[in-house]
């Protein structure tokens, strides 16, 4: 199938208590990439266990308790994705956690089937978090950088957020990443979960394959939402104008390294080259990265 309903799940068609959103392998058809989307009320708190998967908590607004292996990790979170970075814990395979909430608060759970084990459950710094603006102009977009090779260790999992201002496109010039070419092109499954500044926010995210592995996907996106990317070209992600738009990466793959490398649609590639006469939008970063 190519249609967009098997790849676009809008807010609520994927809820499975506790979680608000919930895709795992065995219900996105593919063999590694997962994300949950977890509520906390006031007080409230949820047991976690992560199985054969490598996990992280990452607050999306407010601020929670990570407690795994006889310690208690506060999370400081933030007020909302645009506010700033978030600090993070992560979570190893075969690790029982529990996360509560004293103020209530909406949780991340990205995670990836990993082999090996052996990494430790450890906190992540919002203050080490590379926070990156990418593109100019139109294409002006930044992206916090949370658990990518170079910035955090895990085995499989590749973790990142993208926030774009209102009017501009990002994931441009369209890309993918589905096939194992050493140096050039991984093999990466690809989740995108999407919130809106506003209540009346919306963009659009396309992707589209090849005559070979043929995917078609053109879906308006809102605050929930959330796109699956098995293969294919991907992008771009439209930020109607007056709308700022956020996205959650969440990517893993079968290769032996954990490398995000991508490859350009060869009929959109030229555009990057325009941006060195441009400058990037002066409504970004987004925030500051708030201090403990």
């Amino acid at each position: 199938m190519s249609g967009t309903n098997k790849y676009h799940l809008p807010s609520g068609t994927s809820a499975m208590d506790p979680y608000d959103l919930l895709v795992t392998p065995g219900s996105a058809g593919w063999g590694h990439s997962g994300l949950r989307i977890l509520a906390l009320g006031p007080g409230e708190a949820h047991s976690l266990t992560t199985g054969d998967s490598e996990y992280l908590v990452l607050p999306l607004t407010g601020g929670c308790t990570v407690t795994v292996a006889g310690q208690s990790i506060e999370l400081h979170g933030r007020t909302d994705v645009f506010a700033s970075a978030t600090d993070f814990v992560y979570l190893p395979p075969q690790t029982d956690a529990l996360i509560s909430s004293a103020g209530g608060g909406r949780y991340a759970l990205p995670s990836a089937r990993a082999e090996r084990g052996g990494l430790p459950a450890r906190y992540g710094r919002k203050e080490d978090v590379p926070v990156e603006l990418r593109g100019a102009g139109a294409c002006s977009r930044q992206v916090n950088n949370y658990c990518l090779p170079g910035t955090f260790e895990a085995e499989k999992l590749l973790v990142c957020e993208v926030l774009t201002p209102g009017g501009n496109w990002s994931s441009y010039p369209p890309h993918k990443h589905d096939e194992a070419r050493p140096g050039q092109e991984s093999e990466l499954e690809e989740i995108y979960y999407f919130q809106l500044r506003s209540e009346e926010g919306f963009g659009y995210q396309r992707v589209y394959g090849t005559a070979d592995r043929p995917i078609e996907v053109l879906a308006e996106v809102r605050s929930g939402d959330a796109v699956l990317i098995p293969h294919g070209w991907h992008g771009p992600s439209i930020a109607a104008p007056g709308y700022d738009l956020y996205y959650l990466n969440v990517m893993a793959g079968p290769g032996p390294d954990r490398a995000w490398l991508i490859c350009d649609d060869p009929a959109h590639g030229w555009v990057r080259g325009t941006w060195e006469s441009q400058e990037c939008d002066p409504r970004l970063p987004f925030g500051a990265k708030e201090t403990d």
